[in-house]
């Protein structure tokens, strides 16, 4: 799920980024008044449409993105595969029908030796499972299963849609919050120089606040890791997903001599000790948790 979330939040500050210049210079968002202050009801609308817009078309763009970014090989289930290859799309459409999808996801492969899946996509009906060729090496076939059935779950759970609405309101405070900055900046300047000094602070107080306000995704991230993880242990059984999480603490724990890198905050192979910026608790923790299931 780690790079699913990477992803979703670099496109959407990318996009609410491009949005907010782009509005910036035609003058939509008409907030600060003929004395020159905030109309507040009026920015709080500008910020929220250009809020949830962003998010929304992050979300949008997620999967190709994904795809595009990661380099993803698209396995199509008529095509000439490997009889590995051939397993795992075979395994992602049976634990997709028991979790009730009608739509089967797109199922890949991305070369890299890192042990990592994810899933993402804008719907139930348009979504993928990527799965690294790292991880086909190094797991056996059982743990292979319990993650796609963890990454089937966020899938099911409807995370990318829900993950969006919470982007949204955090876009809508940000961009509030930046311009709120950009404006108080603007009054230190000369009248003259208000203008530049109130566009130039936007961007910058609107990415120092995208930046913060990641903490909640990675929060809310940290929460639903849990819910996949019940759900990935209900698809493919309580052993394989606890199995599946085992083999990851001692795969991460052999390559990183038992410290975890802090690169790994991208992976389902999470830090040991999560942090405010973890997108998965750490994994005793979650084993611990599917222990209690």
């Amino acid at each position: 799920m780690g790079k699913r979330i990477f992803y979703f939040l670099l496109t959407n500050v990318l996009v609410l980024l491009t949005i907010s210049i782009i509005f910036s210079l035609i003058g939509g968002g008409n907030y600060i008044n003929a004395q020159g202050g905030i109309e507040f009801g009026s920015l709080l609308i500008f910020s929220a449409v250009i809020g949830f817009s962003g998010a929304f078309i992050s979300l949008a763009m997620s999967r190709w993105m994904a795809k595009k970014m990661m380099n993803v090989q698209v396995l199509k289930p008529e095509g000439h595969l490997s009889a590995m290859e051939r397993v795992i799309v075979e395994k992602v459409h049976r634990l997709s029908r028991a979790a009730g999808l009608t739509h089967m996801p797109e199922v890949g492969i991305y070369h890299s030796p890192e042990v990592n899946a994810f899933a993402t996509g804008p719907s139930k009906k348009r979504s993928l499972v990527a799965v690294s060729s790292g991880m086909l090496q190094e797991l056996d076939d059982d743990a292979i299963e319990g993650i796609i059935a963890h990454e089937v779950a966020h899938i099911a759970n409807g995370d990318m849609v829900t993950m969006t609405l919470l982007q949204g309101v955090v876009n809508t405070f940000v961009v509030f919050l930046a311009r709120i900055a950009a404006w108080i900046a603007s009054r230190f300047v000369r009248e003259e120089m208000a203008p530049i000094v109130h566009f130039i602070a936007v961007i910058v107080f609107q990415i120092a606040f995208s930046i913060l306000g990641s903490l909640v995704v990675f929060a809310y991230s940290r929460h639903r890791e849990f819910h996949a993880d019940r759900g990935g242990a209900d698809l493919a059984g309580k052993d394989k997903m606890t199995h599946a999480l085992k083999m990851l603490k001692a795969y991460t724990n052999r390559i990183n001599g038992g410290e975890q890198a802090s690169i790994a905050t991208l992976k389902i192979n999470n830090q040991r000790k999560s942090s405010l910026f973890s997108t998965h608790p750490d994994l005793d923790e979650r084993i611990q948790r599917l222990s209690m299931k």
